[in-house]
This record gives structure tokens, C-alpha cells and sequence, in this order.
């Protein structure tokens, strides 16, 4: 037992210092349970066949299906058009929003989708982004509450009171109260919440979706500037890649792009990849401080060049920039854009770098961290190929020049009929939830409103093996006596005291836990206490699953408990104490109407 409360203690320093890769924490973990020999091999990889884990990953392929087909997008466009100018309005309504999307889809993918909506609407309404990205993030996270595939630490409660004998919930259990948590946060945003959030829109701060390329570049980088040039015979730069032409090491100029003419025509528009090879009368656009530009233009054999109309179109076309952040989650944290091989792994350039609003001269020394963003110009195809890899980067901004593309976006009715068949068959108990949900990920794959590949690119595979990894921890708890030693603990403590007392210490153990280990991670520890606390008191556990599960997704307090609060912290310019100022009120609200309303849903 000591052992395990050591190791619970060890996992919670090495995730509050956000220093290390949750999911490697996780594996350790499974190492560790088994190694010590208090779990076996096959027990310490239960997680991994946990129907928990299964449903999470379907879960995120629906998910991924409401992104492709813009139905999410359209929500977001409709709030634009529909708000106005009124910041209550605006509020509200992204409010509502994003929490009833993020009842059917996962609440990480709501706030990326959201953030350039959010951005766009500041833009043209004058209403700070500060103002509104935090409340938005929230209502994301509250959307946990409002149905029982909305997170998955929802489904590793019901997990839990299925496997010790109980019904567990159904599909809308509990969204009465989630709906009374939704309308009591909206209520506190409007006539408090709002008022204690800064109002932060410097012109260092990326604040629209709307910006041409050029608009982008000036606000990442001060000193550089683009030229294009055609080489002329003689040049010495014909005949070589770009890697060894010289251009980057002698005049410290990157190609951006080459134009390619033959026959009068244009005939091909080459991102600057370093292995390209330059060509005589090829037009190629260089980016670079202006005494290289200066320097690169008295070299015979180099003349500097404007674009027709018909080239820009050209490279409109084929080009693009986009502003990416990085994702909480990804695995370029602490690597330098040398080291993780940017450009030949992604086929895309970054020629800028902000942090924590700020540009950042040398970037391709620094080592990446969390919300980053990166100005990365590149083909749209290899743009579209980042805005997938939704585990790696968030797409925060892309160039006017390119209307925003959706993929899938004649399958949208196809989409909203499988949602709903999901949610009806799943309402009316027909079949086992994750069978309907695993039909449901299949439907959208047979439908072709994403592909085999798509689907599997969904899936975030590190939440999925944080999730595996944790769940044996609470069956070393149980095996141990861990978890009896709480439990007696808090029988100790508030035996005989009234069932609200119990319940209000469950939900601030699972939110306190949650400041230092994920919410998904409380979920998985408290619950088992939860269920058993229950059975020693001889009444229903389910208050006490709902105060656990309330309590993990309420995790409004600081910018690390989760990637959905973590996102909105640098394009809204937030600091650590803007979250425990706003966050903390939010949290004694949540937990006040869910100590009030539970007992009329779920009697003791």
C-alpha cells in the first residue's frame, strides 16, 4: 500500500511539472504495477481491453466526422452572423454552443475548432478575445455534464459502477443538472465573470482568420522581408538543390517557393523544398533580412523580379500560410525545429515564431512548448495535412487568400443522421454502448465522410494510453488496501456526519487531485473510494459518482488540467492567475448546484 501511495505521489509530481509526456507516465506506471509483482502482467495491461478505452477512441472518430463535414464550423458561423455586436449576445451564445457540441464530440476538439471562430468574432465585433476564449473553454469542459459519452471520465465512473454491480447511467442521466450547471456558469460569466477577465488586444496578439499573408508575416516577424527573384543564364546557382545552392548559408535567405516556367506558361509552383533543384529563367521568392537581399541582388546572374497578376493567382492557389499552435499534447515539446526535422517531416516551412505574445528572433534554436504558435507556409495540401494532425497542432489562423477548406462538407446531412441514429439507439438502450458507438465511428467511415486513415488520425493514441495506463492504478489501490485506508479515513472523518458533507469531500478530492494529475486521472482514483464509501454508508452510490464526475470535469482552476483550458491560454494572451481568479468562483458555483439538484435527480 505504501508502495502505491509512493507511486501515486511520484506520477503527480512528474505531471504538475508538466516536464514529462503523460502517456509515458502512464506506461511507466504499468511497468511499475507489474514489476513490484502487486498486479500481474495480464492485470497491469487490463487497461488496454477496458471498454472505457475502446468507447474514447470511437468517440473521437465521431468526432473527427462532425469536424470533417463542417458541421461544427457551420455552428460557429452561424453564432458570427447571428450575435451581432453585443457581448453578452456573443458570450451566450459561444457559450451554449460549444457546450452542446461538446455533448457529441470531444470537448478538446471544440475548443480548437472554436478559437480562430472566437478570434474572427472579436475581429469584427471590437469585443476583447480575453473576454470571451476563457468562458468559451469552460463551457467546453461543462459540457462533460451533460450526457455520458461527452468525456471520457464520465465513462470511467459509470465503468466503475458498472463493474461493481450497478446499473450505471444512461445517455441524458444526468444533463439536468449539467443543463442547471451550464445556465448557473452562463448567469456568472454575465454579471461577474466577464468583468474579472483582462481585456488584453495588443497589436502583438493575433486576433483575426481574416489577415492576408503579408498581414500574418508583419506580426511575426519585424526584419525579414520577401523579394522574388528569376535567375538568368550564368547564374551560378543553376543546376544545384536548394540545400547547396548557397542561398542559406551565404546570404542567410530561405527559398519560400519556386515558380517554374516552360513554354510561356506556368507550369508548376514548388514549395521550397531543399532538395528541389533550381532551374534557369525559374522565379524563385526569398526570405531574409534586407542587407542579404541587398547583398543577394549585386550577384551576376540574379535579377529581382514582380509577379504578373496570373503567377500570383498561381501561387495563391497552390501556397499558403496558416498560424499553428502546439498542441499541449504533442511530441515536438522540448525539440527545436532542427531537431524534429520540420520541414522534410511536414513538408512546410515555419518562418515565424511567437511566444506568449511575443516574437521570437532565434526560433530555430528554441525548444517548442505548449501554445506556441508557428507562421508555416506550405503548400495547402501540406497546410491541411497539420490541421489533421489535431493531436500535434491547432490551426489557429489561416491567410484570406484561402477561404477555409472542409473536406467532407457534402456529407454533412449523412453526419447529422448518424449522430443521430447514435444517439437515439443509445437513448432507447437497443444495443451495448460501445457496440452502437463502433457502428457509429464505422458508419462515417462506410458513408465516406472520412476514411479508414482519417479515423485512425483521430484518435489522440496519447489519451488513449494515459487512460489504459491509469485504470490498473485504482485496482492497486484496491488489492492493496489503499483503497480501504481512505475510505476508513473518510468514514473517520464524516462517519455520521450528513450525506452532503461526505459528498462535498469526494468533490474537492477528485478537483484537488485534479490540480496535480488530469481530471481523467482523479476520475480514475476517487471512484472506487467513491462506490465503496457508499456501500459502508448502506445508501446509493450514484450522488457520489455524480460528485466525482462533476468534479473532474469541472477542472476550471488552473491552465494545466487539462489540453481545453490549455489551448485558449496563449492566442488569449491569459496568465496562470486569470484562471485561478475567474476559475475558483466557478468551481464553488459548480459545486453548490451539484450539492443542491443531486438529490432531487439521484436520492441518497
Amino acid at each position: 500500500m505504501l508502495f502505491v501511495f509512493g507511486l501515486l505521489a511520484v506520477v503527480a509530481v512528474a505531471m504538475a511539472s508538466n516536464r514529462f509526456r503523460f502517456d509515458v507516465i502512464a506506461l511507466l506506471v504499468v511497468c511499475a504495477l507489474s514489476l513490484s509483482g502487486i498486479l500481474s502482467v495480464e492485470q497491469a495491461l487490463s487497461g488496454f481491453g477496458n471498454t472505457v478505452v475502446i468507447l474514447v477512441a470511437a468517440l473521437l472518430v465521431i468526432g473527427e466526422m462532425l469536424d470533417r463535414t463542417g458541421i461544427a464550423r457551420t455552428v460557429g458561423d452561424l453564432i458570427a452572423r447571428k450575435a451581432g455586436k453585443h457581448e453578452v449576445r456573443i458570450l451566450i451564445s459561444l457559450m451554449l454552443a460549444s457546450a452542446i457540441l461538446g455533448g457529441f464530440m470531444s470537448s478538446t476538439a471544440i475548443v480548437a475548432i472554436f478559437i480562430p471562430i472566437v478570434l474572427r468574432i472579436a475581429q469584427e465585433t471590437g469585443v476583447s478575445k480575453s473576454k470571451l476564449l476563457i468562458p468559451m473553454s469552460y463551457a467546453a469542459l461543462i459540457s462533460g455534464m451533460l450526457t455520458l459519452i461527452a468525456t471520457p471520465t464520465n465513462l470511467v465512473v459509470n465503468g466503475e459502477l458498472k463493474q461493481a454491480g450497478y446499473d450505471g447511467f444512461q445517455f441524458f442521466s444526468f444533463t439536468p443538472l449539467g443543463l442547471c450547471i451550464l445556465i448557473a456558469a452562463c448567469a456568472y460569466f454575465v454579471l461577474l465573470g466577464r468583468h474579472l477577465l483582462p481585456k488584453r488586444s495588443s497589436p502583438n496578439t493575433l486576433v483575426t482568420s481574416k489577415r492576408s499573408a503579408v498581414e500574418m508575416f508583419r506580426a511575426y516577424n519585424t526584419e525579414e522581408k520577401g523579394l522574388s527573384y528569376r535567375l538568368t543564364p550564368g547564374s551560378e546557382f543553376v543546376g544545384r538543390p536548394i540545400r547547396d545552392s548557397g542561398l542559406a548559408a551565404a546570404y542567410g535567405l530561405r527559398v519560400l517557393s519556386v515558380l517554374r516556367q516552360r513554354k510561356e506558361k506556368t507550369s508548376s509552383v514548388l514549395f521550397g523544398d531543399a532538395s528541389v533543384e533550381l532551374r534557369q529563367e525559374d522565379q524563385i521568392t526569398l526570405l531574409g533580412k534586407p542587407e542579404a537581399h541587398k547583398q543577394l541582388q549585386a550577384h551576376p546572374g540574379v535579377s529581382e523580379a514582380s509577379l504578373s497578376q496570373s503567377q500570383r493567382n498561381r501561387m495563391q492557389w497552390e501556397l499558403g500560410t496558416s498560424a499553428v499552435l502546439i498542441h499541449p499534447e504533442s511530441s515536438l515539446l522540448n525539440k527545436t525545429l532542427t531537431e524534429v526535422e520540420f520541414q522534410n517531416r511536414y513538408n512546410a516551412q515555419v518562418i515565424g515564431m511567437r511566444r506568449n505574445g511575443e516574437v521570437l528572433p532565434d526560433f530555430k534554436h528554441a525548444k517548442l512548448q505548449a501554445s506556441d504558435s508557428l507562421l508555416v507556409a506550405g503548400s495547402w495540401e501540406s497546410l491541411d495535412q497539420l490541421r489533421r494532425l489535431n493531436h500535434e497542432f491547432i490551426v489557429l489562423e489561416e491567410a484570406k487568400e484561402q477561404t477555409e477548406k472542409v473536406p467532407a462538407y457534402r456529407k454533412a446531412p449523412i453526419a447529422l443522421t448518424i449522430l443521430a441514429m447514435l444517439v437515439a439507439v443509445s437513448v432507447l438502450d437497443l444495443l451495448p454502448l460501445t457496440i452502437t458507438v463502433l457502428l457509429a465511428a464505422l458508419a462515417a467511415v462506410f458513408t465516406r465522410c472520412m476514411t479508414m486513415e482519417d479515423a485512425y488520425r483521430s484518435i489522440h493514441w496519447n489519451s488513449i494510453v494515459l487512460i489504459a495506463g491509469l485504470l490498473p492504478m485504482a485496482d492497486a489501490l484496491q488489492v492493496t488496501g489503499g483503497t480501504e485506508f481512505i475510505v476508513d479515513g473518510l468514514m473517520g472523518l464524516l462517519g455520521s456526519a450528513p450525506y452532503s458533507l461526505m459528498f462535498t469531500a469526494l468533490f474537492f478530492l477528485t478537483a484537488g487531485i485534479g490540480l496535480f494529475l488530469s481530471n481523467t486521472a482523479s476520475a480514475v482514483l476517487i471512484a472506487p473510494i467513491a462506490i465503496t464509501t457508499a456501500q459502508i454508508q448502506e445508501v446509493s452510490p450514484i450522488p457520489y459518482a455524480i460528485a466525482v464526475m462533476i468534479a473532474a470535469s469541472a477542472a476550471y482552476s488552473t491552465p494545466v488540467s487539462t489540453p481545453v483550458v490549455t489551448l485558449v491560454m496563449e492566442p488569449g494572451a491569459y496568465k496562470f492567475g486569470d484562471y485561478v481568479k475567474v476559475g475558483v468562483p466557478l468551481l464553488v458555483i459548480t459545486w453548490l448546484v451539484t450539492l443542491l439538484v443531486t438529490p432531487w435527480l439521484f436520492p441518497y
